[in-house]
């Protein structure tokens, strides 16, 4: 039997979302602003059913609300589904959202990712804690190689923390590393990410993963600590 096919409306409709939660975001439409189905369909070019259909995912996102007496109208960001990877890399993308889109992140990183590092210390699997080092290895081998900007250095610092937050066993946790991992996205993105990671860095990617290979729970909350701290100082002085 052939699987099926993804309907032809779904560039579509993925452009339009795109394109208006970008400029809501970004404050181009801001709180309060009204439009129609009928002002999407013009500006895009698209059928009701299509602009129904953006709405409603901009309605998911707490960007939008719609009423049949006034319209669509744009909310404040206090409705914003903030922990939603689509709006993280809508705030992003915006060079007046960044800064603050960073420094959240950054700050939950610091209220999650210790006391992750001390339950993984704890429940990580013999191949978890393997894993860590290995990684941990890898990611000093591309930074003093002068690679910490490269697609492959993002790709070990991401599988980093999503297998910390993974070995700690804690679900909420897990289920919040799509959202946390738009920091280290971002950095590399946005140019934030030197090309030669700081020592200290280093050394606690290499600290962490010997506390946790070792069951030093203890140990772990204080390197991820001292990991994240030294990412957000890195983050200051970029401004």
């Amino acid at each position: 039997m052939a699987s099926p096919q993804p309907s032809s409306a779904t560039p579509l409709l993925t452009t339009v979302l795109e394109s208006l939660g970008q400029r809501i975001v970004s404050g181009e439409l801001q709180e309060g602003h009204t439009f129609t189905l009928q002002t999407i369909g013009d500006r895009f070019g698209i059928s009701r059913t299509v602009a129904r259909e953006a709405m409603r995912a901009l309605e998911q996102l707490g960007l939008v609300a719609s009423s049949r007496r006034v319209g669509i109208t744009v909310l404040p960001r206090s409705n914003w589904a903030v922990f939603d990877p689509q709006v993280i890399t809508w705030r992003m993308r915006s060079a007046a959202e960044r800064p603050q889109q960073l420094q959240a992140l950054t700050e939950l990183r610091i209220a999650v990712e210790p006391i992750a590092a001390f339950n993984a210390a704890i429940h990580a699997t013999d191949a978890q804690r393997a894993e860590l080092l290995e990684l941990a290895a890898e990611l000093r081998r591309l930074g003093e190689d002068t690679h910490g900007k490269s697609s492959d250095f993002l790709r070990v610092d991401i599988r980093f923390h999503s297998l910390l937050l993974e070995a700690s066993g804690n679900e909420m946790f897990i289920a919040l590393i799509p959202s946390l991992l738009e920091a280290l996205y971002g950095r590399t993105e946005f140019g934030l990410q030197p090309a030669s990671p700081a020592h200290e860095a280093l050394d606690a990617h290499d600290a962490l993963a010997q506390a946790i290979s070792s069951g030093d729970a203890s140990g772990a909350e204080e390197q991820s600590r001292l990991l994240i701290s030294e990412v957000r100082a890195a983050l200051r002085r970029s401004r």
